[in-house]
This record gives structure tokens, C-alpha cells and sequence, in this order.
């Protein structure tokens, strides 16, 4: 494709790919497992696994896209045109990727509400149960949750169909920006309230006591394993993307570093948010989501300033879900771009709208539809959607990317690496072959099976 897009600066490549990685789950998940399974304990245990399972598997999404310069739709077919059924998987992950917006649309929006909420006063001088009030107030009324649904689509649509660099590229450096500035600012004023040191005391010195028998130590190594692979939201293509935007001037390795210790970087500074929070106000720290919707306002309800502390804060945690809104809807584009040859505004009408309309079930099962438990009681939508994509797509996913990159059954070792190492920079590590070959992909077989026995058993 002659004519295809490309981004204007290794920055916004960087700022891109990150942006698409960093989302909720590292600055609402990750602080309350870490909190569940003992603290900085479980922080080692989780960056190992980063390093030497993540990283790997994100450097093959970004050799996958700039050797094909497709999307995931058109990718495989590209680079292994003789063997279709690799291709197959383009169309799974594509599905993927709505799947995705499917629910997470729905949670950016809560998280527009929130700053909006902050920014007119609205948690101002409230008790947590009043607090948590607000919350179920938002997501029990289906008028208003397709409201801010329909806000976070439309932010989507606008910067997308805007273009690659104007639109896409330009607002995820503002927002990229922003938000480490932000998270920055409130690590430091969490980390100095009154009794905040036990918190950072939990969260960065080592407690190996929640591991001193077997079914502890095998449980916080899966969560933490789980946590590594699924951070960088591999598997369904939305990194391979910006991979086909770049060029070959550096290497990805060293590109794929700089994207997974930024996104590491933000997790551990939610942690130094969140951490010193909880001690200094007698909350759990391993509560959950309510760490966000109830913990966070009531610090800010508590501190000088509180107003514009908790509208900081909640406008990091939207720039954090939009950024990843905005990365994967340009994978979805770029989907329907390359396979119809759609023009950038046609096939950004098409994902804004069907994405909204698909949305609406994740809205509604929180009200009018919360009748529908399709896990089990307590269940709603929105888990039978992330199921499908977490606990099946995604692990299927990576490894379709690992095995298409590392045998001779699929695109094959060779290419690979000649991809990978084009450019100045750091070299892929060779010796790791045997290890992607043969143990990487056992320990994603243990990673399906070990989800459905903890989802259902």
C-alpha cells in the first residue's frame, strides 16, 4: 500500500504503543493484586515475568506489522501467503479488538463521569457510603451510562478521524504527557499524607510470609504471571499496528524496552498513589476496584486543595482508559482500511458506530439487563465479555504470534529476527529460541487452563 499512513516521529511511536498498553489495568488492577498478594513480594515476582515472557511476545506483534505494513487483518495472509491458515487468526483478532472496546468504552466513560464529577464538586464533602453511592448511581441508570459511553466513543471517533499524525498521533503525546506529569504530582502528595509510610513500607520492602506454604506461593506466582502477560494487551494485533506505521531506523527491541518499562513505570506509580493512600485512611489495600471509586475521592475530600487533586487524578485515569480507547479503534481502522480499501473517514464512521451499538449490553448490564448473569450469580456482560477476550483471545493470540515467529511452519525464525535486528539499537537476544520454542508456549497452556479452573472451579 503506496499511499499508507505513517507516523511522523519515533516519540509518537513510542508515546503510541504505550499508550495502547497502559490502561486500566495498570492503574486500577494492578495496585489492588499487588495489594492482595503481598506487596512488593509479588512486584519482583511480576517484573520477572514482564522481562522474560512479555517482552518477547511484544517485540514479535512489532515485527509481525512493520515486515507486512498491514493490520492484523491483512498481516499474516502478507508475510506467509502460502500457509492461509495463519490468516484465519487475522480475523480473530480483529473481532478481538471490538470485543475489547465492547466494555472497556463502557468503563472510559465512568472515568469521564468521574472527572467531571470532581471537577464540579460533586464528591466534595462526602462520606465513603455516600461516595459509593455516586458510583451506583451511575452505572444503575441506563440513560446516563450510555451518555458517557457515547462521550468516550465520540473522543474516539473525533482524533481518529482526524488522521494518523494530526489526530491519533498528536493527542496520545498530549495525553502520554499529561498523565505521567499528573501520576508524578499525586504519587509525591500520596506519599507524603500523615501515615503514608506503612503504606510505601508494604508496597517497596519485600514480605515473603503470604508465600510460606505451597498453594499461596503457586497462587501469587500465577496472578502475577497473568498480570505480565496480560498488561501489555498482546494477542489480538493493536500493537502490531504501530509496528506497520514505523520504520526500519531502529531496532525493535530496543523500541519494545522503551514501551514496557514505560509501562511498568506508570503501574508502579499507581502503586505509590494508591499504597500510601490506603494506610493513611484505614482502607484495605487488596479492596478492589473500590480503591479507585470510593478510596481516592475520600483522600482528596480530605486534603487542602482536594478539588483539584481528585480532578487531576481522575483525569489521568481517563487519559489512561482513552489513550488505549483511541490506539485500538485506530487498529479497528486500520482493519477495515486495509482489507476494503476504505478511506480513514468511512471506516471510522463504521467502528464509532457499530462499536457504540455494540457497547450498549456491557451499559445495560449494570441496570436494565443486571438480570443476565452469564457466569454465575453476580455476573454481568461485562465479565462474559472480558472472559472471552482475556481468558480465551488473548492467550490464544500471543500464542499464534509466538509460533508463527519462532517455527518454520508459520513466517519462521529466520525473518523474525532479520525484522527484529534491522536498524541501530539493541539486538534481539538469540539464545532465548529454544526457550520461545519450546517452554514459552507450555507456560501459555498452563496460563487458558489455570483461567478457566480459577473462572469456574
Amino acid at each position: 500500500m503506496d499511499n499508507r499512513e505513517t507516523l511522523g516521529s519515533r516519540l509518537g511511536f513510542i508515546f503510541l504503543s504505550a499508550g495502547c498498553a497502559i490502561g486500566l489495568g495498570n492503574v486500577w488492577r494492578f495496585p489492588f493484586i499487588t495489594g492482595q498478594y503481598g506487596g512488593a513480594a509479588f512486584v519482583l515476582i511480576y517484573i520477572f515475568f514482564l522481562l522474560f515472557l512479555a517482552l518477547p511476545i511484544l517485540v514479535m506483534e512489532f515485527a509481525v506489522g512493520r515486515a507486512s505494513q498491514r493490520s492484523v487483518s491483512q498481516s499474516f495472509a502478507v508475510l506467509a501467503p502460502e500457509k492461509k491458515l495463519w490468516s484465519l487468526w487475522g480475523y480473530a483478532g480483529w473481532i478481538g479488538c471490538i470485543l475489547l472496546m465492547m466494555y472497556y468504552t463502557v468503563v472510559a466513560g465512568w472515568m469521564i463521569a468521574y472527572t467531571c464529577y470532581a471537577l464540579s464538586g460533586t464528591l466534595e464533602n462526602l462520606n465513603p457510603d455516600e461516595v459509593g453511592a455516586v458510583f451506583g448511581n451511575l452505572v444503575s441508570d441506563p440513560e446516563r451510562t450510555a451518555l458517557w459511553l457515547y462521550a468516550a466513543v465520540s473522543i474516539g471517533f473525533v482524533v481518529c478521524c482526524a488522521g494518523l499524525r494530526s489526530g491519533v498521533e498528536r493527542v496520545t503525546k498530549i495525553m502520554m504527557a499529561g498523565l505521567l506529569i499528573i501520576m508524578i504530582a499525586l504519587a509525591v502528595r500520596s506519599s507524603t499524607l500523615e501515615g503514608a509510610e506503612k503504606g510505601l513500607t508494604f508496597y517497596l520492602k519485600p514480605n515473603f510470609e503470604s508465600y510460606s506454604t505451597a498453594k499461596g506461593f503457586w497462587t501469587s506466582v500465577y496472578a502475577a504471571l497473568g498480570q505480565s502477560f496480560f498488561t501489555l494487551g498482546l494477542g489480538v494485533g493493536s500493537m502490531a499496528i504501530f509496528g506497520s506505521y514505523i520504520s526500519k531506523e531502529k531496532s525493535l527491541m530496543g523500541e519494545s524496552l522503551i514501551v514496557t518499562i514505560l509501562d511498568t513505570f506508570v503501574a508502579l506509580t499507581a502503586g505509590l498513589i494508591i499504597f500510601p493512600a490506603c494506610f493513611a485512611y484505614g482502607i484495605n489495600p487488596g479492596a478492589g476496584p473500590g480503591l479507585i471509586f470510593v478510596t481516592l475521592p475520600n483522600m482528596f475530600n480530605s486534603m487542602p486543595n482536594g478539588r483539584i487533586w481528585g480532578t487531576l487524578f481522575f483525569l489521568f485515569m481517563s487519559f489512561a482508559a482513552l489513550s488505549t480507547v483511541i490506539a485500538v479503534f485506530e487498529n479497528i481502522i486500520a482493519c477495515f482500511m486495509d482489507k476494503f480499501g476504505w478511506g480513514r473517514v468511512r471506516s471510522s464512521i463504521v467502528t464509532c458506530v457499530g462499536i457504540f451499538i455494540l457497547s450498549l449490553p456491557c451499559a445495560f448490564g449494570f441496570n436494565i439487563w443486571s438480570g443476565f448473569q452469564p457466569l454465575g450469580n453476580g455476573t454481568n456482560v461485562l465479565d462474559l465479555e472480558d472472559f472471552i477476550l482475556s481468558n480465551n483471545i488473548l492467550p490464544i493470540g500471543t500464542t499464534i504470534y509466538l509460533l508463527f515467529c519462532v517455527t518454520r511452519y508459520g513466517w519462521g525464525w529466520d525473518n523474525f529476527i532479520k525484522e527484529v535486528d534491522a536498524g541501530t539499537g539493541l539486538k534481539f537476544p538469540k539464545f532465548l529460541r529454544a526457550y520461545l520454542t519450546y517452554v514459552v508456549p507450555i507456560i501459555m497452556l498452563v496460563i487458558f487452563i489455570a483461567g478457566y479452573y480459577e473462572k469456574f472451579f
